[in-house]
């Protein structure tokens, strides 16, 4: 998994180093999920990297009933994450992301509960890695790795000394 989320500290890199004007200019969270997905794209060789992507095959995305997070939005507010990297036809689910923006104050359980699901191998469509990210102007500002369904402290802690170290967090 730490190959995997090497891939997302270079992305990472490569986002900062190329879209200052996007985070000077405090564009939209949707904005910033593309560029960021672009930059994915280029360290998941093989793999299809799509935001907002809703389907598992033929099947439609959706979550258990009764969880946080409601399976009735197809504004692509809560059923769908913000970053996939998989393979489409397969299907073949290797890492979900999560991106807010560091000024965005709703509370971070609904992206919490989403990566929870999403990650959990008792549900047809897991992902094998889900990982939280909360974007500043100049650095990451809050990292979370998620795996089999729960937040993973030992990955997190991994991750974020690879984003500290980087220069992409302040740690």
């Amino acid at each position: 998994m730490q190959t995997e989320l090497n891939k997302v500290v270079t992305a990472l890199q490569e986002f900062y180093a190329h879209e200052a004007f996007l985070l000077d200019k405090d564009l939209g969270e949707r904005t910033l999920t593309h560029r960021l997905a672009v930059h994915c794209e280029k360290q998941f060789s093989g793999w299809d990297v799509d935001c907002d992507f809703n389907r598992l095959g033929e099947r439609t995305l959706r979550l258990p009933h009764g969880t946080i997070v409601s399976t009735d939005d197809h504004l692509g507010k809560s059923v769908y994450p913000d970053i996939v990297v998989h393979q489409r036809e397969i299907p073949n689910n290797l890492l979900a992301i999560e991106v807010r923006k560091a000024s965005n104050h709703q509370p971070l359980e609904h992206d919490q509960h989403k990566l929870q699901a999403l990650t959990d191998p008792h549900l047809w469509f897991a992902y094998w890695i889900g990982v939280h990210l909360s974007l500043g102007k100049k650095q990451v500002t809050m990292s979370e790795v998620y795996t089999a369904g729960v937040f993973d402290q030992a990955l997190s802690g991994w991750f974020a000394g690879r984003l500290q170290e980087m220069g992409l967090s302040e740690g």
